[in-house]
């Protein structure tokens, strides 16, 4: 089974690497970041994507999202420290076939990626619960917006990055704001990475 582990941080990439190479049966290809994870996916067929949320350059829910777009094949699991309601309920609208916590023990992930494979769908019964909650109120669009602010970019270089114009970005902007009752693009921000939103 040829699997893609997309994960930024390199210890944990490695430790995960390590143990399904122990499991047996896996070819792991690794990518550090979001934006190295698109350009593997594109360039070659993988039965699994197993990745992080919060990674540089796309997300793990962004990389779900553009799979299901493509009607892929590959099937999607999301490993993550963060058991927020909003991230569970945007992984389910990508299609995500799997959503565990990163502390799970190391059997849960073989037996999940199987579980995966085999049409299943594996969430925590507990994170699942959660995600019926909130209702996420920001649409793609504001959200990348938001999460390049929240970075420290300029308005000029979100607009560059989302290669729209500079009052597109403010528009964007001000309806997250708006939308979260935040005060600012900082407070829209944090208010939206607590839900899970970001």
């Amino acid at each position: 089974m040829k699997i893609l582990l997309a994960e930024d941080q390199a210890m944990v990439r490695g430790a995960l690497a390590a143990l399904l190479t122990l499991a047996g049966g896996f070819t792991i290809t690794q990518a550090s970041d979001g934006d190295e994870a698109l350009t593997l996916l594109k360039q070659q067929h993988f039965d699994l994507l197993l990745t992080d949320i919060e990674m540089p350059g796309r997300t793990g829910l962004e990389l779900a999202a553009w799979l299901k777009e493509q009607h892929s094949q590959t099937k999607v699991v999301v490993i993550t420290t963060f058991g927020r309601a909003g991230y569970i309920k945007r992984a389910i609208e990508a299609g995500v076939g799997g959503f565990l916590l990163k502390d799970a023990p190391s059997e849960t992930l073989v037996s999940s990626i199987q579980q995966v494979m085999a049409g299943k769908r594996v969430i925590d019964p507990e994170l699942a619960m959660m995600a019926i909650g909130d209702i996420d109120p920001l649409n793609d669009k504001e959200r990348r917006a938001l999460r390049f602010a929240s970075e420290g970019k300029s308005t000029a270089e979100i607009a560059d990055m989302l290669f729209i114009a500079e009052g597109t970005v403010r528009n964007y902007l001000s309806e997250a704001i708006a939308k979260l009752n935040a005060s600012n693009r900082i407070d829209a921000a944090r208010i939206a990475k607590q839900k899970g939103w970001l």
